[in-house]
């Protein structure tokens, strides 16, 4: 196709600057960004000039700023660009990703594109509607990317070292997977200051309707891999809770710069504290097989740790596991526990046999035997780390844009499969069942 031509539209969110933390073949390296002028709009010209003047393999962006209220307007009016980068702003976004695709521009957005189970039809009309003009629309779904989330994937997948899936009940669910966020971080070694609108749910969502779906999309890319899903009869959402993070005055100043809650989130301010209902618990079943899932925010990693990841398939010959706590260093691993000891052998026997037919495309994975569980070792080579996955995902879609008919068919009706548990679940939570 000719040259990819990006525009940036209202960047509420600093993924918006990680597509741009480095330089792609084919892509202009001017960016049109259309937005409001304000705080949002700023920090995004920050992360890109920062990118621009790093001393270690700088980028080249140029960016051609269009500042209105009246921003959408001008973008689709204008047209500079063939490419709608979306990120933030998640309320609303399904009606800038239509309006995106109706005048004939691809779209790369992040998660999630809706935030309410009410908006799945014009998910599904956005969708359909891009492919009958042959366009691509992706979200980014980076934790497809990460090492440790590929290689559970195989190994799930492989019967002699896995087993079949085990469906689990809600005491102890076929798959279990916990994934803790901080509020407060920092971003390409910068404190990363959050919008006032990341506090207001009905803005941005909860926990699992925003975060939430890189779990949800986990859970149905590993366990049924290039398969397609329907959301009316494959999935049964069960029960979802929700709870707050208590976040003070003096906190919430630090993390956006504001001395005062903004007005518009009277509702959760308790005294001289903000109630953030970003904290939740799904529980489904997906083609029979019972799923927990816990998206939790706190306020700050510990010194020397991060955002962690639990991940916990279970099958009938062994448990496939990623863990990222201390015990790992706060670096994700992937373990291989065996039902019993009876069957070690077995697994073990299978597991080599698979770890070296990956080796043909990842070198250097090996096996070390810890007593009861076995663990993958990974070359450092392969952790690239979280920001660099947006490349990995930026160019995916680029592949796509060169050859739209290549984008695979499980995408689509998965993308709806996926909003559906991550938003009737945080309906649940609010309906306390």
């Amino acid at each position: 196709m000719a040259e990819v031509k990006l525009m940036t539209l209202d960047p509420g969110h600093f993924h918006a600057s990680l597509i741009q933390k480095e330089m792609y073949p084919n892509v202009s390296k001017r960016v049109d960004v259309y937005a409001p002028l304000g705080p949002d709009l700023i920090e995004h010209l920050g992360r890109i000039a920062r990118f621009n003047l790093r001393p270690d393999n700088p980028t080249a962006w140029e960016l051609e700023i269009h500042c209105s209220p009246d921003f959408m307007a001008r973008m689709l009016e204008q047209r500079p660009g063939n490419v709608v980068v979306l990120s933030g702003r998640n309320r609303g976004k399904i009606d800038h990703i239509k309006a995106s695709i109706a005048a004939g521009l691809n779209v790369l957005a992040d998660k999630p594109w809706i935030i309410a189970s009410t908006d799945l039809p014009q998910l599904e009309a956005a969708l359909d509607a891009a492919d009958r003009r042959g366009l691509v629309a992706y979200d980014i779904m980076t934790e497809r990317y990460e090492i440790t989330s590929i290689l559970q994937r195989e190994l799930v997948n492989d019967a002699d070292t896995f087993g079949a899936p085990v469906p689990g009940a809600a005491q102890e669910p076929g798959v279990y997977m916990e994934s803790v966020h901080h509020i407060m971080k920092t971003v390409a070694g910068v404190p990363s200051l959050r919008p006032l609108s990341f506090f207001d749910i009905h803005q941005q969502g909860e926990g699992l309707s925003d975060v939430g779906t890189h779990l949800v999309d986990l859970v149905q890319w590993v366990l049924f891999p290039d398969q397609a899903l329907d959301y009316r009869r494959d999935l049964q959402v069960l029960s979802g809770r929700h709870w707050p993070t208590v976040i003070s005055r003096a906190e919430f100043q630090r993390v956006t710069g504001e001395a005062a809650f903004p007005e518009y989130l009277a509702e959760f301010v308790k005294g001289d504290r903000l109630e953030y209902f970003c904290n939740n618990q799904v529980y489904y079943t997906l083609r029979g097989v019972h799923t927990k899932l816990d998206v939790l925010w706190k306020w700050e990693a510990p010194a020397g740790a991060g955002d962690t990841h639990l991940a916990i398939f279970r099958g009938t010959k062994s448990r496939i596991e990623i863990r990222q706590s201390k015990p790992e260093n706060y670096r994700p691993e992937i373990y291989v526990i065996p039902n019993n000891a009876a069957g070690k052998r077995e697994v073990q026997a299978a597991l080599s046999r698979k770890i070296e037919r990956l080796q043909a495309s990842y070198p250097g994975i090996t096996l070390e035997d810890q007593g009861a569980q076995i663990r993958i070792t990974i070359p450092d080579r392969y952790r690239v780390g979280h920001e660099a996955h947006f490349a990995q995902v930026t160019n995916r879609f680029f592949e796509y844009l060169k050859a739209p008919q290549t984008m695979p068919a499980w995408e689509k009706p998965n993308m709806l499969a996926k909003h559906y548990v991550s938003t009737r679940g945080v309906e649940l939570s609010r309906e306390g069942k």
